[in-house]
C-alpha cells in the first residue's frame, strides 16, 4: 500500500507539519527525502532498507556516486540531492563557527571536519585558520595525496598561517583506510609544525585525524 493510502497522520510529511522535523525518525526524514519509492515499495520501505544497507543514514548520505548506484532505485539524481545537503549542512556549520569561538562549539568543529573531508578517498590535509577570538576565518587545503599519505610542507603552512593572518590554526586530515589513531609520522609532524609556528607567535591548538565513523584530537591524546 503506498503512504498515500496510509492514515494521514501516520504520513511523514503530515507528521512533519504537526510534530516538527525533529518527532520524524531517520527512516520517515529520509522518505520525505526520496519523495517515491520503487514498484513494490513505499518511500518508508526502501528508505529503511537503503539505511539498514549502510548501516545509518550518514553513511548513506556521505556514500559517493558508485557506492549510491548499487542500491535498487538510487542514481545521479538522488546522488546529487545527497551531495547538497552534505554541502549545505558543511556550509551552515562553517557560518556558525565564523560567528562564535570554536572552543565553545567542539562537536560542531567535528561535525564540519567530517563533512569537509571524511569522505575523501585519498588523504586530504586542511588547515582551519582562526582569528583572535578562535572564530573560524578561513578553511585551507593544504595537500592532496594518495590512499595512504599526504605530503605537507612546514613552510607552506608557516606562509599560509602568515598570508592570512591568522592568530591560530586546527590542522585536519583524514585517513581513508579508517583507523582514527595517529601514525608516527602524524605525530613527528605535528610536533615540528607546533615548533615552527610558535617562532611565528602563532598557536597550534589541535591536529584532528578524521574518518566516517570517528574522529580523534591529537590534543586530547597529548601528543601535540
Amino acid at each position: 500500500m503506498s503512504i498515500k493510502h496510509w492514515p494521514q497522520h501516520d504520513r511523514p510529511r503530515e507528521k512533519l507539519l504537526k510534530l516538527g522535523a525533529t518527532a520524524l525518525s531517520d527512516t520517515e526524514l529520509l522518505a520525505i527525502l526520496l519523495r517515491t519509492g520503487t514498484r513494490g515499495m513505499s518511500a518508508v520501505d526502501l528508505a529503511r532498507e537503503l539505511i539498514s544497507k549502510m548501516g545509518s543514514l550518514r553513511a548513506l548520505l556521505e556514500a559517493d556516486y558508485q557506492q549510491l548506484c548499487q542500491h535498487h532505485g538510487m542514481g545521479m539524481a538522488s546522488y546529487t540531492q545527497f551531495a547538497v545537503i552534505r554541502e549545505i549542512s558543511r556550509r551552515m556549520l562553517a557560518e556558525e563557527m565564523q560567528r562564535r569561538p570554536v572552543f565553545t562549539q567542539p562537536e560542531a568543529v567535528a561535525d564540519y571536519l567530517r563533512l569537509h573531508i571524511g569522505h575523501e578517498k585519498v588523504e586530504v590535509c586542511v588547515a582551519l585558520l582562526l582569528n583572535q577570538r578562535n572564530e573560524l576565518m578561513h578553511t585551507i587545503e593544504l595537500a592532496r595525496g594518495t590512499i595512504n599519505e599526504t605530503k605537507v610542507y612546514i613552510r607552506e603552512v608557516a606562509t599560509t598561517a602568515l598570508n592570512h593572518r591568522a592568530a591560530s590554526i586546527i590542522l585536519a586530515h583524514n585517513h581513508p583506510g579508517q583507523s582514527a589513531m595517529p601514525s608516527n609520522s602524524d605525530i613527528q609532524f605535528t610536533k615540528q609544525i607546533k615548533a615552527a609556528l610558535n617562532l611565528l607567535e602563532i598557536r597550534l591548538l589541535d591536529h584532528f585525524i578524521i574518518t566516517t565513523a570517528k574522529i580523534t584530537s591529537m590534543a586530547d591524546l597529548n601528543l601535540l
